[in-house]
């Protein structure tokens, strides 16, 4: 049994390494790290180090079982390009996505200066979306970076959107989701700033999701903009497994 989400724009996760560090303000409530510690104190083998950073060989080839084709988070716990991540281990990683064709994998990174340093060293799969998360203004580059990769899909997830993200160079962008911060402590997103990227993104031609709202009440606070839901993903075709 795939390992299912309840992130709206996934459907299973897949953590072949877990932990991580802080790097950027969007990591200042970090759902995994609550999630981590709980399940450390839950037990579970995978989390006894807690949060601090770990491969788990182990997983590797839980996506080889899986045979419905899925869209599948990689690494919802942890960031697969974090430095204490050796690169033969990434590229382990990628091995298996590239056999597991039936399914779409999505990589996401806060840090785009190593994703673009390794891309010659990877050999990127179709099935692999792979994303950087741009919290506010300061962080825009990460785009650049991802632009320079190898990657057949490229995304990026704004969230938590903690500001305004003015004249967004959406050049080779696949597809954009916008999310608030959720959870205790969960700063405000202002609706004009989701606004003005659903406008760059329609405009751009790039599919856009809305994630959430957010707010320490995630559910009542619910994911309309402006009276609808906005679902889109990118035009990728699903293969079929065996």
């Amino acid at each position: 049994m795939a390992d299912k989400s309840s992130i709206e724009w996934t459907e299973a996760t897949w953590n072949p390494v877990t932990g991580c560090t802080k790097i950027s303000p969007g990591c200042k409530h970090c759902y995994a790290e609550r999630l981590a510690f709980r399940l450390q104190a839950m037990g579970n083998e995978n989390y006894k180090n807690g949060f601090e950073l770990t491969t788990q060989p182990q997983m590797l080839e839980h996506p080889l079982k899986w045979k419905r084709p899925r869209l599948i988070f990689v690494n919802s716990m942890s960031d697969l390009f974090h430095n204490d991540v050796e690169l033969s281990y990434v590229q382990r990683v990628f091995d298996v996505m590239r056999r597991a064709s039936w399914h779409q994998f999505q990589v996401l990174t806060k840090r785009a200066e190593r994703l673009e340093q390794l891309s010659s060293e990877i050999d990127w799969p179709e099935n692999v979306w792979m994303g950087v998360s741009v919290e506010s203004q300061k962080y825009q580059s990460r785009i650049d970076h991802l632009r320079q990769t190898g990657a057949h899909v490229k995304f990026l997830s704004l969230e938590p959107l903690l500001g305004p993200l003015k004249n967004l160079d959406l050049t080779g962008m696949d597809w954009v989701i916008v999310g608030g911060e959720s959870g205790p402590g969960a700063r405000p997103m202002m609706e004009s700033w989701v606004i003005d990227i659903r406008d760059q993104c329609v405009a751009a031609g790039v599919p856009f999701f809305f994630k959430q709202w957010g707010g320490v009440f995630k559910k009542r606070h619910g994911r309309l903009l402006v009276d609808r839901t906005w679902d889109e993903l990118p035009n990728t075709p699903m293969k079929v497994a065996g």
